[in-house]
C-alpha cells in the first residue's frame, strides 16, 4: 500500500514539474497564483515521507545500500535542476530540464534494479 502511495506521489511529482515548465512557457503570470506555490512544496514532501518510511521499513536505511545514497544524491541534483529549469530562461532552461528528467530516470532505474551503477 505505501509502496503503491510512493510511486503515485511520483507521478504527481513529475507531472507537476512538466506542468509548471509548460506554464512557465506560456503561462507564466499563473505561477504566481497561491496554489502553484505551495502545492508543489506539499507534493514534494508527501513523496519524500513515503520514500523514507519505504527505507525504514524496509531496512535500507542502514549501511551497505550504496544505492539509496545514489537515488539521495541523485534527488540533490534533481531539485538544483528543477529550481534553474523554473527561474531561467533560454537554453539554460532546457538544459537543466534535460538534466533534470535524467536524473528522474536514473532515479527511477536505481529504485528498480537497486544498483546505482546498472548502466555498467
Amino acid at each position: 500500500m505505501l509502496k503503491t502511495l510512493h510511486l503515485l506521489f511520483v507521478l504527481i511529482a513529475i507531472s507537476s514539474f512538466i506542468g509548471r515548465v509548460i506554464l512557465s512557457e506560456t503561462q507564466p503570470h499563473l505561477l504566481k497564483q497561491k496554489l502553484f506555490k505551495i502545492a508543489p512544496h506539499v507534493i514534494d514532501s508527501l513523496l519524500l515521507l513515503s520514500g523514507i518510511i519505504l527505507a525504514v521499513q524496509g531496512s535500507w536505511a542502514t549501511t551497505g545500500h550504496g544505492w539509496l545514497a545514489a537515488k539521495l544524491l541523485a534527488l540533490t541534483a534533481y531539485i538544483g535542476l528543477g529550481a534553474i529549469t523554473l527561474h531561467s530562461r533560454g537554453n539554460w532552461r532546457w538544459l537543466a530540464f534535460s538534466g533534470a528528467m535524467a536524473c528522474f530516470v536514473y532515479i527511477g532505474m536505481v529504485a528498480v534494479t537497486k544498483n546505482p551503477f546498472f548502466f555498467l
